[in-house]
């Protein structure tokens, strides 16, 4: 058995090495790196701690299958499941909550290589582009801490590679279409996404897919069996209200793009049957949603600047490396031609990139990362065609010195490729954390281990919201019981502005900012209503606030920094 693992290894070297590479790139300070677990990662690590212990989420619901509630966005539920393992091995901390991610990230890499040996026959193709996806910003970034995204790529990875080498086993095909199915209960993008991938599937080979009905009944029954379990119930499950609250709140129509239609009809010199023609919600998704799609192909979003959101990429940097750029074009253009041609793989591939846009264009977000995710990982698949057809190209056109320019050629490109990667590694792990940290909520792991060492000397604790949902972060880190939560006195949950929110539990109350008095012998307002006394006669009170926002003659007892050094957190308590 070892003799036959040390010669696949030796056969594979190169796949093996690029895997390490993976690994290690995605391992290494992975509860260092970023800076702090932020809220959406204790709000998955917690619930699935309370399903491990209970049977239940945070909200008491039992075992849920379709969304778990969390602030009321409700993530879906594949992810908690996934953790639990993790968790009940090493604990609730930041390692058994990230690693599963970290594992998925590599797994992709190593899909990433069968899909493009699938497709291309090529190994060399598959090795170029297994090592793009292990290196690229876009999929590094992500895959080294909790986002649903990342089980989405993988499992889309895992269902086209899987499809495009099905003629090798028999049973690839309901893998795939397996694989493809998770991806429902991974990340809501996927949820628009695969129905229109298998769709799209079909369409493209359903000559191939019946045949292979026909040969193997075996191989019918249980694929048609995943896809009605998976894809039958998805209407019903579209239709539930929790399964829509997230999509209201990141909708292209919404209250704000009502209101500035309102100010262009209100401003407009035209008339007003032209007014009404030009400014009303039809044309304003229609126009926001191209500018939108084709955004997502732009140089600016792909090379240049990246995302909006500073936790999903590194400001002002590109998701791919510049020197990818005209490879990634040309691949492009190749990939379109290849499928013009009726190369049924690549005229899938094509109809793939063409879709993936569209759940992060029907967003009012610009230049989302998260929910163009579904883009992954064609965008170095492509690259990598780019690079071969490129390579070729220049090959065929060289008539001397070949010799020369083959090993010159191949250094330059490799020289530049890493020369990326080394300055951003050196910017993600030295720079982004320190100066990035505040995005990433650091501190409250700081607080909670200050309020827990001295829970038992006060009557109250008090808690800044201005950092959002302390209460997942005292929960997580403490951490506090399941089932006693849910029982706990003074449980204060209340649901306002399509979010659900937390003002108490045992002694713990959340204030906003500015809700925190000034004057000693003032009262600290709750959000839900009532107040919280904490002069001479309302007992002994902590106070972990932002910095100076304390009442006067409260004493100082400790400060927690942002890793660039600025205060995060003040610690006080009444005399």
């Amino acid at each position: 058995m070892l003799i036959k693992l040390t010669n696949l290894i030796k056969k594979n070297y190169l796949l093996v090495l690029v895997i390490l590479l993976a690994a290690m790139l995605r391992f290494t300070v992975i509860s260092k790196v970023p800076p702090s677990l932020n809220w959406d990662e204790v709000s998955h690590g917690y619930n699935a701690y309370s399903i491990l212990k209970t049977g239940r989420d945070e909200w008491g619901q039992l075992f849920p299958l379709v969304n778990f509630r969390a602030y009321g966005d409700y993530p879906l539920p594949l992810n908690l499941y996934i953790t639990i393992p993790f968790i009940s091995i090493l604990g609730l901390t930041e390692l058994a909550v990230r690693l599963p991610h970290v594992i998925f990230g590599v797994l992709t890499v190593l899909a990433s290589y069968f899909l493009a040996l699938g497709v291309t026959k090529n190994e060399k193709i598959g090795h170029i582009f297994a090592l793009l996806v292990a290196i690229t910003p876009w999929y590094l970034f992500t895959s080294r801490f909790v986002v649903q995204s990342n089980l989405s790529i993988f499992f889309l990875t895992v269902s086209a590679a899987a499809f495009f080498n099905r003629n090798k086993h028999k049973y690839l095909l309901p893998v795939s279409f397996f694989s493809l199915g998770l991806t429902l209960f991974s990340y809501h993008t996927t949820r628009i996404f695969s129905p229109l991938f298998l769709i799209g599937l079909f369409v493209i080979y359903k000559k191939e897919i019946l045949k292979s009905f026909g040969l193997e009944r075996r191989v019918k029954i249980v694929s048609l069996f995943f896809i009605l379990v998976f894809f039958l119930p998805l209407p019903f499950i579209l239709a539930k209200p929790e399964a829509r609250a997230r999509t209201k709140q990141v909708f292209l129509i919404d209250e704000g793009s009502v209101n500035k239609i309102v100010e262009k009809r209100l401003s407009s010199k035209l008339p007003l049957l032209a007014t009404k023609l030009f400014y009303n919600r039809p044309t304003y998704f229609v126009y926001e949603f191209i500018k939108n799609y084709f955004g997502y192909f732009s140089p600016i979003f792909l090379f240049l600047e990246g995302g909006t959101q500073y936790q999903f990429s590194i400001p002002g940097r590109g998701l791919l490396y510049l020197v990818n750029l005209p490879f990634f074009y040309i691949g492009l253009l190749i990939l379109i031609r290849k499928a013009l041609s009726n190369k049924n793989d690549y005229k899938f591939l094509l109809v793939w990139i063409i879709i993936s846009p569209i759940p992060a264009s029907v967003t009012k977000e610009n230049f989302a990362v998260l929910r163009a995710t579904t883009m992954l990982p064609l965008p170095e698949f492509i690259t990598t065609l780019g690079i071969f057809t490129t390579w070729y190209w220049l090959l065929a056109k060289i008539k001397t010195n070949k010799s020369i320019f083959k090993i010159i050629a191949p250094t330059i490109f490799i020289l530049f490729l890493f020369a990326g990667v080394e300055d951003y590694l050196n910017d993600y792990f030295k720079n982004y954390p320190r100066q990035y940290s505040q995005v990433w909520q650091y501190g409250y792991k700081e607080a909670v281990e200050y309020v827990k060492k001295n829970y038992s000397k006060y009557d109250r604790i008090i808690v800044t919201k201005k950092y959002g949902e302390p209460h997942e972060f005292f929960l997580f880190f403490w951490p506090w019981d399941p089932e006693a939560y849910r029982t706990v006195p003074n449980l204060n949950r209340f649901y306002q502005s399509n979010w659900y929110w937390v003002d108490g539990f045992d002694k713990f109350y959340f204030v906003n900012d500015w809700e925190i008095p000034v004057l000693y012998d003032e009262d600290f307002v709750l959000e839900s209503g009532g107040s919280i006394q904490c002069s001479v006669d309302g007992g002994r009170c902590l106070l972990v606030t932002s910095p100076g926002n304390v009442p006067d003659g409260w004493n100082k007892l400790e400060t927690i920094n942002f890793l660039d050094g600025q205060p995060a957190f003040e610690i006080y308590e009444n005399l």
